[in-house]
This record gives C-alpha cells, sequence and structure tokens, in this order.
C-alpha cells in the first residue's frame, strides 16, 4: 500500500490510497491505466487510485484462482475459518481507519460507516465458526451393508461483482462464505468504492489467506473491467457467480448463468414496502420511516420505497412523518458528522434521481416536499458544512401515488419515498405485491390477526414488524447454499451385493381380511 499527499484544498480528509490488482498474491497494475475514487462529499478530495483493468487482467484473475483452487478447498473448513476469524479480528482492530474511509468514497455518516463496518465483522465471526459446524449427513441406506452420505463440496471459482451502495459489507457477506466453503473467488469491486475493496483485500491476505484464493480486478463497469468479468460466464472461467445490484443486470447475469448451468446467486433491488394501519404507534412509525427512506440518501437497495397508509390514518401520519423530514439535518458527513445523510456517491446517481422529479410529475403524483439539489444559494439551516463540491439532494415526499404509476414501479436511488392511500388491509397487501419485489417489507399494527395474516402473506424475503429494520435473508447458514453443490455418496461394503430387502416388512403370509361386510 502506497500513500501520496492529497491536494492542498482536501488535505484534511486524509492522504490518497495508491492501490492495485490482487492477483495470485500480488499487487498487479492493470492494461489501461489508472481510475480515480474521488469522495462523494467533496469530489476534490482524491480519496485512492486503481488500474482500470481490461480482458486479460480478467483471464488471470481466473487463472490464479483456478490454479490455487485444488489446495485451498482440500485445506481443512476449521482452517479456512481462522482465516476468517483473523480477517474479522483486523477489521476490529482498524474499525475507525475503515469507517472513514466508506465516509470519504460513499458519503455515509460516519456512524453508518460504522455500523457497516461491525455487520462486516459480525459477518467474519460468524461465518468462522460454521468452519466446525457438520456441512452433511449421513442417512440410512435401504441396502444392507451400503453407507450414504450427502456432503456439501465448494462449487469452485465464483465470480463476485458489487455495487458501491455498501462498499464492505456486501463484498463481505459474498466473500466469506465462498472462501469458507473452499471456493476460489475473482471479485470485481464497484469504481465508486475501490479504496476500502483494496483495504479488506490487506485484511484477508495479513490474515493469511493463501495465494490466488482470493483476486481483485479493478475499473470501469459496463464499459471497462465489469463487462469482460460478467462475459466470463459464458467462457467457463468460473462454476458459481454472485451479483448485488440492478434487477435489470441480475436478470441478464441470471440468464446467462442459467444457459451455462452456473450456480448464481443474485440480491437485487426492489421497491420497498411499509405498511401503517390505523392502531399502529404512529410516533414510531414516522420515526422508522424516516430512517428506513432517508438513511445513506436513500441510496441503499433496501430504502423504504412505498409507504402505504390506511386512510383512517393517513393524515395524522402524514402530518407527524412531513414534521420529522423537516428536522433533518443533512450535509457534509466529513465535516458535520451529526448530519442525517450526506450526498449522491456519484454524478451518475444524481442525474438519475433528478429524473424522477419529472417523472413524478408526469404522472400526477404531488411533491410534498423537495425537488431540487441543496446548493449554496438554497440551502437552509438544515444544511450543515460545505456542500459545493459534492451532490447532495433535498428530500423528496411523494403524495396521492397509485400503483399505475411509473413511479410506484421504478426503482429510485436518492433521498424519495412515495405515500399510498389505501382502503383496508387487503388493498395494502395488494400494493406490496405490485411492485417489483422488495428485499424487505414491513408493517406496523397492534393487531395480531392483521400480524400472522402478513407474515403468511407478504412475498419480500425481509418481514420487520413493528421495527425498521432493513436487514437481509443473507448472514446466516444459508448463504453456503450459493458457494457449494450438495454431493450424494453412496458406499457399498465388499462381499455380494443385495437387494433392498422390500418385503421385510410385511411378516408371515396371512389371509386378507374380507371387508365386503362391512
Amino acid at each position: 500500500m502506497y500513500l501520496k499527499p492529497n491536494a492542498p484544498t482536501a488535505a484534511a480528509a486524509g492522504k490518497t490510497v495508491i492501490g492495485f490488482n490482487v492477483i495470485n498474491g500480488k499487487e498487479i497494475e492493470g492494461d489501461l491505466g489508472m481510475i480515480e475514487s474521488r469522495s462523494a462529499a467533496d469530489r476534490r478530495d482524491l480519496v485512492g487510485m486503481f488500474p482500470d483493468s481490461g480482458e486479460k487482467d480478467v483471464a488471470r484473475a481466473a487463472k490464479a484462482a483456478d490454479d490455487a483452487f485444488r489446495a485451498w478447498s482440500a485445506t481443512p473448513a476449521p482452517a479456512r475459518g481462522a482465516v476468517i476469524q483473523r480477517t474479522g479480528d483486523i477489521l476490529a482492530a482498524h474499525q475507525a481507519a475503515f469507517a472513514r474511509i466508506i465516509t470519504r468514497e460513499t458519503g455515509k455518516t460516519p456512524r453508518e460507516a460504522l455500523d457497516e463496518v461491525q455487520e462486516a465483522i459480525d459477518t467474519c465471526r460468524f461465518s468462522a465458526t460454521e468452519g466446525r459446524r457438520p456441512q452433511g449427513w449421513t442417512m440410512s441406506s435401504a441396502r444392507p451393508g451400503q453407507g450414504l452420505t450427502v456432503h456439501r463440496r465448494p462449487a469452485g471459482v465464483c465470480g463476485v461483482l458489487t455495487t458501491g451502495t455498501s462498499p464492505l459489507a456486501v463484498p463481505v457477506r459474498k466473500l466469506i462464505p465462498a472462501l469458507l466453503s473452499g471456493n476460489t473467488v475473482v471479485w470485481k469491486p464497484s469504481d465508486d468504492a475501490p479504496t476500502i475493496a483494496y483495504l479488506l483485500m490487506q485484511a484477508l491476505m495479513d490474515a493469511g489467506l493463501p495465494p490466488g484464493v482470493a483476486n481483485t480486478v479493478n475499473g470501469r463497469g459496463r464499459a471497462g473491467s465489469g463487462k469482460h468479468h460478467i462475459a466470463g460466464i459464458g467462457k467457463g472461467l468460473y462454476q458459481a457467480f454472485s451479483f448485488t445490484g440492478s434487477a435489470a443486470l441480475g436478470r441478464s447475469i441470471g440468464e446467462l448463468c442459467g444457459h451455462h448451468f452456473i450456480v448464481s446467486g443474485l440480491e437485487l433491488g426492489g421497491r420497498n414496502p411499509m405498511v401503517i394501519l390505523p392502531d399502529a404507534d404512529l410516533d414510531r412509525a414516522a420515526r422508522d420511516a424516516v430512517r428506513a427512506a432517508f438513511g445513506h440518501g436513500g441510496q441503499r437497495g433496501a430504502s423504504l420505497a412505498n409507504l402505504i397508509l390506511h386512510k383512517a390514518c393517513a393524515a395524522e401520519f402524514k402530518r407527524r412523518f412531513l414534521e420529522a423530514v423537516a428536522a433533518l439535518d443533512m450535509g457534509n458527513p466529513m465535516t458535520d458528522p451529526e448530519v442525517a445523510y450526506g450526498p449522491m456517491i456519484n454524478a451518475r446517481l444524481a442525474e438519475g434521481f433528478k429524473a424522477h422529479w419529472e417523472l413524478g410529475r408526469q404522472d400526477g403524483a404531488t411533491l410534498l416536499c423537495g425537488g431540487e439539489a441543496w446548493t449554496d444559494g438554497n440551502r437552509t439551516e438544515r444544511v450543515l458544512g460545505p456542500i459545493g463540491h459534492g451532490h447532495y439532494m433535498q428530500p423528496c415526499v411523494w403524495d396521492g401515488v397509485a400503483p399505475s404509476m411509473e413511479l410506484f414501479h421504478k426503482q429510485v436511488l436518492g433521498p424519495t419515498v412515495n405515500l399510498i392511500p389505501v382502503a383496508d388491509v387487503d388493498e395494502a397487501l395488494a400494493c406490496v405485491h405490485a411492485a417489483p419485489c422488495g428485499l424487505s417489507a414491513s408493517l406496523y399494527t397492534e393487531d395480531r390477526r392483521c400480524i400472522e395474516r402478513f407474515r403468511r402473506e407478504a412475498r419480500a424475503e425481509v418481514l420487520n414488524l413493528n421495527t425498521g429494520g432493513t436487514g437481509l435473508r443473507e448472514n446466516g447458514p444459508w448463504d453456503l447454499d450459493w458457494h457449494t453443490r450438495w454431493q450424494t455418496v453412496h458406499e457399498t461394503a465388499p462381499g455380494p451385493i443385495q437387494d433392498a430387502p422390500v418385503h421385510a416388512a410385511k411378516g408371515k403370509p396371512r389371509p386378507l381380511t374380507d371387508w365386503t361386510g362391512l
């Protein structure tokens, strides 16, 4: 790792990291020059510089992973778990430094960044224990003298492609279960957050991960190394592929994996709903809705999108919710760490967010607040710190949104939320299922019958009942399913082969019962 002084105007933010691809345990430059990672909070801050990689770099990384697979997959699972445990220890020892890099690169608040590092630490510590848990079954066979066992086997080389909205927690959720299972990895980090990815690779190597087991190929997305990384599926470079990002790209990756019989793990964005019923604690619901909608500026895949309000409480909830939104402090998280949310990650997301203003107006929705970018000319006392060198957006609340509108269905990354009035629980559930499937759905009510019905019928991956959590279904032992294949082993003892005793349980023959007299 090399550090160089930042520009004088950004010297207080920290130094610039000069990073590399990591291939076969070595730091390697790319084929296509360098790309810059600039702070979302202040574009004058050059956080890092990394290779812009091409097709040959992807092929080198895949070969290194393939060469390392045999030895790593043969390493006992407890030993693999020990490497992962040490990785978590390194993250814990440098949690503040990792969090600061996340804030610089992505504009997350310091609190959100620390929480993300803690999630990565927890994932490492949990996964390390899985290395000592049973990973198969011994089953009874119908044939005498035959053993029947079922085992998890590593898939092989796993391709991983992640976005920059959760630049540490999401990759850790992908990489760690894959490595624990005995796979090797080729990872294309987001070009929005390559610095934190590089530091994670440093932690893995410091923890003792052998060369070639995990490899990174930096660079641009669809127009660069990301394109070549995905193309590797069709070239047979990978036996599994894991992706976090948009539904559109996820659909293409899933189709490609299916065509080539490759295991795919897709974590895709959707329209995450929250249902508020009349008997809910409206203060708690409003507070949780603000956090779920505007945390990290609404740029998480699990951010709240559609607030579904029973008409009997819609007016009162709306009043409390808008008061909470008006009280939000926002701005530069580097200079004012107490802000509720900071900037958009990059100009591309900022332009996409701005485009949704016109979309909402064309749909006929009513904009209750927001609709502009913050500038030094229109800022209020709620906007903190210097904002002239980033993309800072006002919080948007749309009213009168209906399932017939594109605004209801279209995923928009940014600080925006839709209010949808409904007449009853049936209509609320219909709205939950009308939009593209979200990662999570929430319900606020004290009615146990409604809660139980929501449990049974809501089709989101994660359900939040009277709580504002936005967690994912990942981070459990089922993570291993994306990175392993099941293998059944039949073993017969030496000697004559015996047929299964299919008649053994019938006992001695006897006259059949005469049922005609009943």
